[in-house]
């Protein structure tokens, strides 16, 4: 019990060093040491002096205390100072490494310039269209001090816009192969992604790749040479290249021939989205990649391969189970096997996971060590976090050590059949399917705490999707994908090659028929808000109650304590109060006001390609973990597609009762239709549609909203007019709730601006600035009148219109305005209540060590 006390100690210290905004100084841990040794040396005495104190005979004492004194003095001290060292060990452990890690990085002199380059490809390279990315090992420079392990991407040579594929010109790439080298000019930058509330991070993720800069190709890099045997790492991912080229020609063309790559090799670059879309509502995500069911499936048929020659075979005379016992050879093979399928998927936490609980496992039954399922988990997860510390921030760890106690829990008391008489065929499957979809039930009940937390989504068709997915994958789908990768490779087994493939394929396209089905329902999936932490303790707590074995008194009431994580709905303002997100979407804008019984939606942000906006990767994740599950209204100033780029995906995930915009939204919505190819093809729109003009105001909760921008008289905006003139004829939105106020104010240029001023809007307490700070706008008429306590610039990155203006920042903080920017602080939060105005960036709110770079002045 001390031993597993001290490793759940430790992972639970590795975990926090993640979430640190920094890492202890020399000092700061000159300290912790010392106070370790100080409660070490106190325990040690405390126990020698507590045992001393027992009133014995002298003989018999004496004998005791030979024996048995130093055992329990022992135990004593270890099941005390155990845990404390353990903590402080996985502490150190992973804080050693971040350390390096960050002392690895991108000097801020050599940030967005070109810089010259030769690098060895190290991954396998993802192959998208008009573009290709991989990840490189940099062996000489120019500047020094590159960091050594880069991102590259290359892009096609014509740009095809957001709503086209690139062109066929655009995918003459030469032939990029794990272990080459080559000489490219590169454009570096830190790493850096959007930071919103319960957004993805991009920047803890490429970190926990050890990617510390991004480098866009300038140029036309030059093939020096090739070094195929530099290593383990790199032997391996150019075997995965090869299978992917002799699997190519088999899948291509193919509707979920990407999804055979997958479960092949591990490769999922190709896998339409709305494919992930359909895993992802059905719960069946963890069956498209390499999971560890299928490693432990292949793992069992080579060792059981293994046992049944082994006893067959002989050499020099010998049977070869007389050398080796079988079940010896047998677990070797298995985990060789393992290792192997392990390496040709690349090498992911799933397969580090299951890799790591197959050698423990192993290890245990050839050493006759009696270990229990929770002694097999927590070693495994201690040996995976030792060798990879970031295992822990990626979100299949925990899902998948979930998981599998959650199995082996339910385990101990689902219990088996024990027929008495022959069952037929028909009943057998009927509880083979009924058994299955009770494991499946378990497992999602299970896992809904952890789910909810980690993504804001529960699916509840996935215990039947599941029940059906996981045999025809598992047992049909993987093993005819790795036999097409084994056979594609073979001259002249082309016919059955293709044989194979048709095959999977056939059983793949009628397994997601009924899948397809299940994912178009509305009630495929809920919505879960973001909850405190405390109700996820409190939910893990009730789950390890519920699961305990059966017989024991109000076990299943441990489901309960469940439900506060599951029916959580964050506070809303109270009556004549508002709160303001204003998001961190890039180059674009999108502002979500939320008062005590309404939400807002004021933009929608950037489109980046036909597949992605910022909506499906900010604005939907938040409106989930705010619980809104409807928006009452929804403003679109204008067409400019930084601002309703993703108008399609919030009318695809949220009803809309009222929407606003300077232009046809349905006229719109169809023209974009077209650009994407799928013309006709429409989302739900608004129950109403109307024009924002001034004059159209209405209030909710006590909260008043009223547009002052453009005039009744000007004349509709055609989607297709200049850019100049939708942004003159933007949608600026007034709010003034009963303590503060907020202006909402899209494109609009110094006229416009001018206008408002004569028409006296102001003045109010939170702006967002015009056209993202563009110095055509935010003239010195409109601040000087605003008197804005707190202004806030929309803008990405290093983008190319030089946004915010200095000048205009400049402007607003003479003005005595605080000046936020998303670029820089991320998303920023306004609470408006009667004690004050609050505001906060969500980068202050939210530190971390590898945002430190991401998160300073350009």
């Amino acid at each position: 019990m001390v031993g597993r006390i001290s490793l759940l100690a430790g992972l639970a210290a590795a975990g926090v060093a993640h979430v640190l905004p920094r890492t202890p100084t020399a000092s700061e841990w000159a300290w912790l040491v010392g106070c370790l040794l100080a409660v070490s040396l106190f325990v040690v005495a405390m126990s020698a002096a507590a045992l001393s104190m027992v009133s014995l005979p002298v003989s018999a004492f004496r004998e005791w205390s030979r024996l048995r004194l130093p055992l329990i003095r022992g135990r004593a001290c270890l099941g005390l100072l155990g845990p404390l060292w353990a903590t402080a060990l996985g502490l150190a452990w992973v804080c050693l490494h971040i350390d390096h890690r960050l002392s690895d990085s991108l000097s801020v002199e050599d940030e967005d310039k070109v810089s010259r380059v030769v690098l060895r490809i190290a991954t396998l390279p993802r192959e998208l269209p008009g573009s290709r990315r991989f990840e490189a090992e940099v062996l000489e420079s120019k500047p020094e001090g590159i960091p050594r392990r880069v991102l590259v991407a290359w892009h096609g040579a014509d740009y095809a816009g957001p709503y086209r594929q690139p062109s066929a010109g655009a995918d003459a790439f030469p032939e990029l192969v794990p272990g080459q080298v080559w000489r490219m000019s590169l454009n570096l930058r830190r790493p850096h992604g959007a930071s919103n509330p319960h957004g993805f991070d991009y920047e803890g993720h490429v970190f926990a790749q050890g990617l510390r800069a991004v480098g866009s190709v300038r140029g036309t890099p030059r093939f020096m040479r090739d070094e195929p045997w530099t290593g383990l790492a790199v032997m391996a991912e150019r075997v995965r290249h090869f299978v992917r080229e002799a699997m190519k020609p088999y899948v291509q063309g193919s509707r979920y021939g990407a999804v055979l790559l997958a479960l092949a090799i591990g490769d999922q670059a190709g896998v339409p989205p709305e494919d992930w879309t359909v895993f992802n509502r059905t719960s069946i995500t963890h069956l498209i990649s390499i999971s560890g069911s299928h490693i432990t499936m292949i793992a069992a048929l080579g060792g059981l391969a293994t046992l049944w020659l082994w006893k067959r075979l002989a050499w020099r005379g010998r049977m070869l189970a007389e050398r080796v016992p079988a079940q010896v050879a047998a677990c070797v093979a298995a985990l060789a096997v393992a290792w192997l399928y392990c390496l040709l998927a690349g090498w992911g936490v799933p397969a580090r996971r299951t890799f790591l609980m197959l050698s423990v496992l192993a290890a245990a039954h050839l050493g006759r060590l009696p270990l229990g399922p929770s002694r097999v988990l927590l070693l495994a997860a201690a040996a995976v976090v030792a060798l990879d510390p970031w295992a822990l921030m990626a979100s299949g760890f925990w899902l998948s050590f979930g998981a599998v106690a959650v199995l082996l829990a339910s385990g101990h008391w689902l219990g088996t059949h024990a027929p008495g008489h022959v069952v037929p065929a028909r009943v057998r499957f009927l509880r083979g399917l009924k058994g299955a979809c009770r494991l499946q039930l378990v497992v999602t009940v299970g896992l809904m705490p952890v789910l909810a937390t980690l993504f804001n989504e529960i699916s509840i068709v996935s215990p039947l999707a599941n029940a059906y997915a996981i045999p025809v994958i598992s047992l049909v789908v993987t093993p005819l994908s790795l036999l097409l990768a084994a056979v594609s490779a073979v001259p002249g087994l082309e016919w059955l090659a293709s044989a194979i493939s048709g095959l999977a394929h056939e059983a793949l396209r009628f397994m997601m028929v009924p899948t397809h089905w299940l994912a178009s329902q509305g009630a495929a999936s809920l919505d879960a808000a973001a909850a405190p932490w405390w109700t996820l303790l409190l939910a893990l707590s009730g789950m390890a109650a519920a699961l305990l074995p059966r017989g024991l008194p109000l076990r299943w009431s441990g489901w309960l304590l469940v439900l506060p994580a599951l029916l959580w709905r964050p506070e809303r303002p109270p009556e004549g109060a508002w709160d303001m997100v204003a998001l961190d979407v890039g180059q674009g804008a999108a502002v979500l006001v939320l008062t005590a019984g309404h939400a807002l939606l004021f933009d929608t942000g950037i489109r980046h390609s036909p597949v992605s906006d910022a909506a499906s990767r900010s604005i939907v994740p938040l409106l989930r973990a705010k619980g809104v599950k409807r928006l009452d209204v929804l403003v679109v100033s204008h067409a400019d597609i930084d601002h309703v780029g993703g108008l399609r995906s919030v009318l695809e995930s949220r009803s809309v009762g009222q929407s606003y915009s300077s232009f046809d939204t349905v006229a719109y919505l169809k023209r974009e239709a077209a650009l994407l190819g799928v013309p006709g093809n429409l989302p739900p729109l608004p129950q109403a549609l109307s024009r924002c003009h001034e004059g159209v105001k209405w209030a909710v909760d006590g909260v008043a909203f009223e547009f002052v921008w453009p005039l009744k008289s000007s004349p509709p905006v055609g989607v297709g007019s200049q850019s100049k003139l939708r942004n003159a004829q933007s949608c600026v939105l007034l709010i003034r709730g009963r303590h503060h106020s907020a202006l909402l104010t899209g494109d609009i240029a110094a006229a416009q601006e001018g206008e408002l001023v004569r028409r006296g809007f102001g003045p109010v307490d939170v702006v967002a600035a015009a056209h993202h700070g563009s110095r055509s706008s935010s003239a010195d008429v409109f601040v000087n009148h605003a008197a804005a306590g707190h202004v806030i610039a929309q803008a990405g990155r290093w983008n190319r219109y030089g946004h915010p203006h200095p000048a205009v920042q400049r402007r607003w903080q003479r003005a005595g305005a605080q000046f936020w920017r998303t670029d820089l602080h991320g998303a920023i939060m306004v609470q408006s209540r009667a004690d004050g105005l609050e505001v906060e960036s969500h980068r202050e709110a939210r530190p971390r060590h590898w945002s430190l770079d991401s998160a300073s002045a350009p």
